[in-house]
Parts: structure tokens; sequence; C-alpha cells
């Protein structure tokens, strides 16, 4: 009987892992006769497991049955399922914590100690940082922009915009981007004529869904990129594109996701395109990058705040004249501001909607 469930279980493994199978290769991996699969395969149905049969090559497949049929794990797969449903658990899908920790609790119970003490170990050590929460999406919302997106079938939906406003839009769905804790519609504006973002938790789908649609190509070859590019500059009130004496690939890493986009120019240069929600933001984004640069296109505010960066940076290396005898040296000036300017900097802003 322990013989039987064992090669139970490493049929179900087989079957879990692969597409169609043949009762000969099953046969031969786990070392019985045609016969003896074609018993299993009758047990592993009566436990609930749609094991399919296909014409022809009298293979077996693992179909999806009524109900979910316990899985199979590997020691590596058991691992990231439980970092997974971690994560999830202080995710932006509302409604999905409690299910993720209920999954979570299950899964724990039965890891092998081995693994517990590996999946204990990776959270013992982990800080999570950046972490303030996002906006809540709408579990249903969110499958039912999915649908649309995969079915290729016109979306109708009541949106919010960011200074309040609501209207109905009517867009061809091609692809939702999470980003920075938000969820992104990436869609071909049918009214704009144009592709267009548009933030999940502020549009309330309508049904029924319109008419399908031959989709087009994504937006600039690839919508994440498309995302990002739309809120480092695009979605802010000061937006600015400056010249780096750099080449793009020298400059990638020290440009994070959500910042700008870099547009390689040639060997020596590149463009970099950002925005943000005032100047002294601006100003400290482009000289976080470390390298030198011209501004392209830029609003006087910008240059304006550079001049004001410049100069306090100046002022903060210039020779002090000695003390008089008998007072205290000079005290550097602390402007408020400029403690305000590098924290605001420093701070990734809320992204808007486009």
């Amino acid at each position: 009987m322990v013989e039987t469930s064992g090669r139970l279980l490493k049929l179900l493994a087989l079957l879990q892992t692969h597409g169609d199978r043949s009762g000969a290769e099953l046969a031969e991996r786990l070392g019985v006769s045609r016969r003896t699969v074609r018993r299993d395969v009758e047990r592993l149905r009566e436990l609930g497991y749609p094991v399919r049969a296909s014409r022809g090559a009298a293979g077996y497949r693992l179909g999806a049955g009524a109900s979910l049929p316990p899985l199979l794990l590997d020691d590596e797969e058991a691992v990231a399922v439980v970092v997974g449903l971690r994560t999830a658990a202080g995710g932006s899908v509302a409604g999905i914590e409690e299910s993720s920790l209920r999954a979570l609790a299950k899964l724990e119970q039965v890891l092998p100690s081995r693994l517990r003490h590996r999946v204990g170990t990776l959270h013992a050590v982990t800080v999570r940082a950046g972490t303030a929460p996002g906006p809540e999406v709408s579990p249903d919302t969110l499958m039912a922009v999915a649908e649309a997106c995969r079915r290729r079938e016109r979306l109708r939906f009541d949106y919010t915009g960011m200074r309040g406003g609501t209207g109905v839009r009517s867009v061809e769905p091609h692809s939702l981007v999470s980003f920075d804790r938000h969820w992104y519609l990436v869609a071909w504006d049918t009214d704009r004529d144009n592709w267009r973002t548009f933030r999940v938790d502020r549009l309330t789908p309508r049904t029924p869904t319109g008419p399908r649609f031959v989709p087009r190509e994504p937006p600039e070859g690839d919508v994440a990129a498309y995302v990002a590019h739309r809120l480092s500059s695009r979605a802010w009130r000061f937006q600015a594109t400056v010249t780096l004496h750099e080449s793009a690939e020298a400059v990638a890493d020290r440009v994070w996701p959500g910042m700008g986009v870099v547009e390689p120019l040639d060997d020596h240069s590149c463009l970099l395109h950002l925005g943000a929600d005032t100047p002294r933001d601006l100003a400290w984004m482009v000289t976080s990058v470390d390298a030198d640069f011209t501004l392209t296109h830029a609003p006087p505010e910008l240059a304006e705040a550079l001049r004001v960066q410049g100069t306090r940076c100046l002022d903060a290396i210039r020779p002090r004249s000695p003390a008089e005898p008998g007072q205290a040296g000079p005290v550097p000036k602390v402007r408020a501001k400029a403690a305000t300017a590098s924290k605001s900097g420093a701070r990734r802003p809320s992204r808007a909607s486009t």
C-alpha cells in the first residue's frame, strides 16, 4: 500500500509538471507496466484529479476540474509560493490580504522543517522599506479589466480624474501594469484616438463589454516602458529634458524606475526626460544623476532652482573669517527651504493618473 501511494504521488508530480505524457513514458519513469499506469490513473480520478486521456498516442494530461485538488510542490516552488503569499498579504488588491494569510497558514503548517527554516530565515532578516500603502483595487474590477484585455473586447468605464472630475471613457484595453504599488490600464482611447494610461483604482467598469477589436502594436513597443515614461514626465506639473554628457548605458543604473526615461543620442550623450511637482525636485533629480548636463527643454523655474542650489553649495564650502577672541566661531546658516528641498527630492512622490 505504501509503495502504491508513493507511486501515485510520483505519477501526480509527473502529470503536474508537463503536458501530455504517453503511457509508455509514464510506465518507464515509474518502472511499472502500462496496465499499472492505467490503474493508477483511475485511482487519481477517484481522488478527484481530472486526468484526461488524449486520442491516438494514448497520452495523459492533468486538466482543470470543478474544484482545486491538492498540489505537489518541490522545495523551490514551495519557498517561492510562501514568499509570494507573504508579499501579497501586504499588497494593493483589496481583500486579498486575508485570503493570502489563510493560504500561507495552511502551507506553512505542512512545510518540512528544512523548508520552514529557510523561509523563516528569509523572513527574519528581511526589512520592508518604502512600503507606504497604495490605493486599493477591487479584485472584481481588476479581473473585469483583465478579462476584457484577454478577450480583446472594448471596455467602457466611469473614470475619476486626478482633479476629481468623473466621465465615461471607451477604450480598447491592451495590458495591466503594476507599478510602484499602483495598477494601471494601458489602452487605446477611442474618443481621443491615442494611447492612454488609467489608474485602475479610479475606474468602475460598465457591463456588458463592447465588441471585439483587432489589437494594436503596444505604445513605444513596450507597455512597461510606456507607463514609466508617462509617470516620470508627462503626468507632472513641471517637465524637463536635459542632455547628459555620458552614454545612456553609463547612466542607466543611476536613474531609478519612475524617475525619468533615458533616450540614447550617441556614444557620449543621451537625453533624460523627467518631471516633478516642483522645480526644486527637478533640480535635485537632475543633479543626483551625477553627470555633466545641459538644459535642453526646461521651464525657467528649473534654471532658477539650479542657481539657488549652486549658490547654496558654494556658500557651504566658502572659507569663513576666524572668530574674534572670546566669541564662538561663525555658525553656518541652516535654511529651512534647503532642508525641505532635500527631503522632497529624496521622497518619491505618489504617482498621478494620466
